[in-house]
């Protein structure tokens, strides 16, 4: 299921991507273009009966998951970004593990791609990456799958900003996967005014998941200092760039702060999909 809003310039990407090596009938895929004012449905539709297209006027991921729910046929499913990219193998990967006992939530090992990006902006990344939440949790690789009971763990969550680290917190260490075998390829943004926004709406997010409680029981939603100490001790090259890492977090909280309690901002990344 791949809710879309306005994703005309890179939804084909991902959809070649997923059709590549499938054989007739394998995939359902459900393209939910929602308030889009280009040509999302279109792309969409050009793959003729190898996607299915339900669209929605309202500008709402929230709600373009629920519709998509509505018209999935089966499991297990998966929930994808439509501007990353994922092959048919990594889907077959996905099914596999959502498929052993006790695994009700799984995603794919990330990749990013960092062609092009400001020196910030890989510096930032350098030390995400490293992040011993960032590498376990489930969110910002822009896919997850469930099974039948994964799924209804994740029906009964609110809509929230940042749903894919709520659907990694809604699951415990043991029943969340992250598959080695599987990739996804994320595309970061591409200046640091691009990240401070990503990050702004990521402080939303973490806001938000703790004012409704959601933060348990999959672990935490924030960085701790204790992590980045941990990361300098191990590797002191580092240290340059958890500065950066600081001060991008720093200047990001400050300008969510102005805005405290407004979640209605989505704040998007427009240069990753260039």
């Amino acid at each position: 299921m791949i809710p879309a809003h306005n994703e005309a310039r890179v939804l084909g990407r991902l959809l070649d991507g997923l059709l590549e090596g499938a054989a007739p009938g394998e995939l359902d895929i459900v393209v939910v273009p929602n308030g889009c004012t280009d040509g999302t449905a279109r792309v969409a539709a050009a793959y003729g009966a190898a996607v299915r297209v339900v669209e929605s006027r309202e500008a709402s991921k929230a709600a373009a998951l629920r519709l998509g729910d509505a018209a999935a046929r089966g499991f297990p499913r998966l929930y994808v970004d439509a501007d990353v990219e994922l092959r048919t193998g990594d889907v077959r990967a996905l099914a596999a593990a959502l498929d052993r006992p006790g695994v009700r939530a799984a995603a794919p090992a990330r990749r990013l791609d960092m062609t092009g990006r400001a020196w910030p902006v890989r510096s930032y990344y350098r030390v995400w990456t490293r992040l011993p939440e960032v590498r376990r949790g489930l969110f910002g690789r822009g896919v997850v799958g469930v099974t039948r009971a994964g799924h209804d763990r994740l029906a009964a969550l609110p809509g929230v900003i940042a749903d894919d680290l709520a659907s990694s917190l809604a699951f415990a260490a043991g029943e969340r996967t992250v598959v080695g075998t599987a990739h996804v390829t994320v595309h970061p943004p591409r200046t640091l005014g691009d990240l401070l926004r990503r990050r702004e709406r990521a402080a939303a997010g973490v806001e938000q998941l703790e004012r409704a409680g959601l933060d348990q029981p999959g672990g935490s939603a924030r960085t701790r200092p204790a992590d980045l100490a941990a990361l300098v001790r191990r590797e002191p090259l580092l240290a340059p760039h958890v500065g950066v890492f600081l001060a991008v977090a720093v200047i990001a909280r400050a300008r969510r702060s102005r805005r405290r309690g407004d979640y209605s901002q989505w704040q998007r990344d427009e240069s990753s999909r260039a």
